[in-house]
């Protein structure tokens, strides 16, 4: 039966996040609608030739800066699913701030516009917020995620300004956890996906040295000597007593992340 398992709208389809989101959502089973900002020659097709896109995905031109411009790629969807947020490290803190808490806004009061458009009576959705930490692993997308830079800085060239400790999550798992949240229509609220617990510099250094010794990187007391931010410790307890369980630990997961930036030449 056609569209058996529902249409649902992913924001920002290029990104890192929502490209893994979109292939997983094919493979079982969904119709994707999905967003990008237009730019002229922009190549889409690392989406355009997943598995089943030809039959369940369309793409549809939008921007953060008008909301209006969802209502397309909205309309027809049963979930909506936004991830659509600028992570870019050249892009000054304040502009890329704005952008991303405007669109988050913008697409809400969209959505509850049609809300109460669509079903009378009922006035509002129901809105589930998963908080993420530093998301990394393998991507299809064409730019390396900012968040594996941040989460592998010296690998990059980058040496000040950077998190001296944080939590990570596959992004995998990340999608798993969306579509999980699909299936659980009791799920309602404000969730955090993370492996639990923060990582150390130090910690991280010695498990990229031990596995890849061609690399330069800092020694163990040069990291020490860095002043840089710390994340606070998130924990997953509500997400997991929910039913749902992780498939990656902290190794695999930047295991993964350097072995596809070695593949896409990046590293």
């Amino acid at each position: 039966m056609a569209e058996e398992k529902g249409r649902v709208c992913v924001t920002g389809g290029t990104g890192f996040i929502a490209s893994m989101m979109i292939k997983r959502l094919l493979s079982e089973g969904f119709y994707v609608n999905t967003t990008t900002r237009y730019t002229p020659g922009k190549d889409v097709s690392f989406l355009t030739n997943l598995p089943g896109a030809s039959e369940k995905l369309r793409i549809f031109n939008a921007d953060l800066n008008n909301p209006q411009s969802f209502c397309s790629a909205i309309e027809g969807c049963k979930w909506v699913f936004h991830t659509a947020s600028p992570v870019d490290l050249e892009e000054q803190v304040e502009i890329m701030s704005k952008r991303a808490v405007d669109g988050a806004l913008g697409v809400l009061k969209l959505l509850a516009e049609k809300a109460v458009l669509e079903f009378g009576e009922k006035h509002g959705l129901d809105v589930v917020t998963i908080l993420l930490p530093f998301v990394i692993g393998p991507f299809i997308c064409p730019k390396l995620p900012g968040s594996i830079q941040m989460a592998l800085p010296w690998l990059f060239g980058y040496e000040d300004d950077i998190f001296t400790s944080f939590s990570i999550i596959h992004v995998d798992d990340v999608a798993r956890a969306h579509i999980f949240m699909l299936d659980h229509s009791s799920i309602k609220g404000r969730y955090i996906c993370s492996l639990n617990g923060t990582l150390s510099m130090e910690e991280i250094v010695e498990l990229v040295h031990d596995k890849y010794p061609e690399f330069q990187i800092p020694t163990l007391d040069k990291v020490k000597e860095i002043k840089g931010e710390k994340m606070p410790s998130l924990n997953s307890k509500k997400l997991i007593d929910a039913g749902f369980e992780f498939n990656y630990g902290t190794k695999e997961t930047f295991e993964e992340s350097i072995q596809c930036c070695k593949v896409n030449g990046y590293l």
